[in-house]
């Protein structure tokens, strides 16, 4: 196990002056702390934007296609896809435009987030108007706590079940509880977009694949694979107890290049955080962290500890486990705690 040491992660460093790109930024967003989403933006527009239409036209033919479609896919899927999804996070929960400029969210939403798997209206709708309302209890579409987490074959299922009908659940969850307005949203956003990818695989099924099927598909995988691991550990007699159902990732390089998106237990205690807030806070509640035995890890992220659970590897996660005020007597402990919160939990007949 580890000890508290000193946060690496991303915080707000004042400047003292901005250059005219940066200038030119503020007349339009809230926050000054949310430019790098302004770089992310424009470069997202140069480097993935243009090359996603020309696939779908003739001026790429045979190999050369191929020679565009594969990098093509590494730079949006791989490279930019966790930036530009956990960016796309943080500005749902924080206004990023001023109101005059908030047409360009609904422009983000609609023409940005299908490139990177996200159809039109559907993170937020899930996100806001359910995940955060719910906080992974049994109403909550996309909960974790009826499957054993360190199983893959109940991953599958979790994923399986999400895939085929989390979207209908979704809405009816949002349906019953009067919320028109988002059940609305989702519910158009959702099928536009399934009428333009089956429209669009007649005018270019390759192009359509690459850009907008396989990228939903993976998008949804990610998600998921994210929403699993991060609330793998519950505690059988306060499931509802935000420090003993999710987790936080600190000092690792997923916080720096994804928006300190490790800091989940701090993210559903206080939803409308600025990122750059995040590990101060967390080193105000660390006394609460250590009273409620708070499952934090130091130097690895989602990736690791989802592989490790699957792998039964308890042993690798304890050596990441930070033991927060000597909150653990002993390692066995640890590992004993993990295994008892990664269990499933019992429906109520």
């Amino acid at each position: 196990m580890k000890s508290l040491s000193a946060l690496t992660d991303p915080v707000y460093v004042p400047k003292e002056k901005f250059n005219l790109f940066e200038r030119l930024w503020l007349h339009v967003i809230n926050d000054k702390r949310d430019l790098p989403f302004a770089y992310l933006l424009t470069t997202i527009h140069l480097i993935v934007l243009l090359p996603a239409i020309l696939l779908f036209t003739p001026v790429f033919q045979g190999w050369i296609w191929w020679a565009v479609a594969v990098p093509y896919f590494y730079i949006s899927q791989l490279y930019f896809k966790g930036r530009f999804g956990l960016m796309f996070h943080c500005i749902c929960h924080r206004k990023f435009f001023k109101k005059k400029y908030q047409w360009l969210h609904t422009y983000v939403t609609w023409i940005i987030c299908p490139l990177f798997g996200h159809a039109p209206e559907g993170y937020y709708s899930h996100h806001l108007g359910m995940h955060h309302v719910e906080n992974n209890m049994d109403d909550d579409t996309s909960s974790t706590m009826y499957y054993q987490r360190d199983n893959f074959g109940d991953f599958l299922k979790y994923f399986s079940t999400f895939i085929l009908v989390g979207v209908k659940n979704t809405i009816l969850y949002l349906y019953y509880r009067k919320r028109r307005k988002l059940y609305m949203r989702l519910t158009v956003g959702e099928y536009v977009y399934l009428a333009f990818c089956i429209g669009m695989c007649f005018v270019n099924l390759k192009a359509t694949l690459v850009v907008c099927i396989v990228p939903l598909i993976f998008a949804r995988f990610v998600m998921m694979l994210g929403n699993w691991t991060q609330h793998s550990f519950v505690d059988h007699a306060e499931p509802e107890n935000l420090y003993k159902n999710s987790i936080n990732c600190i000092n690792t390089v997923y916080n720096q290049t994804c928006w300190n998106d490790g800091y989940h237990i701090i993210h559903h205690l206080r939803p409308g955080m600025h990122y750059t807030e995040m590990p101060n806070e967390f080193l105000k509640r660390k006394d609460e962290f250590a009273e409620n035995k708070a499952i934090v890890f130091d130097g690895i992220h989602y990736l690791h500890i989802f592989t490790w659970l699957m792998m039964k590897k308890y042993d690798k996660l304890a050596d990441n486990l930070v033991n927060i005020n000597g909150m653990f007597s002993s390692r066995e402990e640890a590992i004993s705690l993990m295994k008892e919160r990664a269990r499933k939990l019992q429906k109520a007949s």
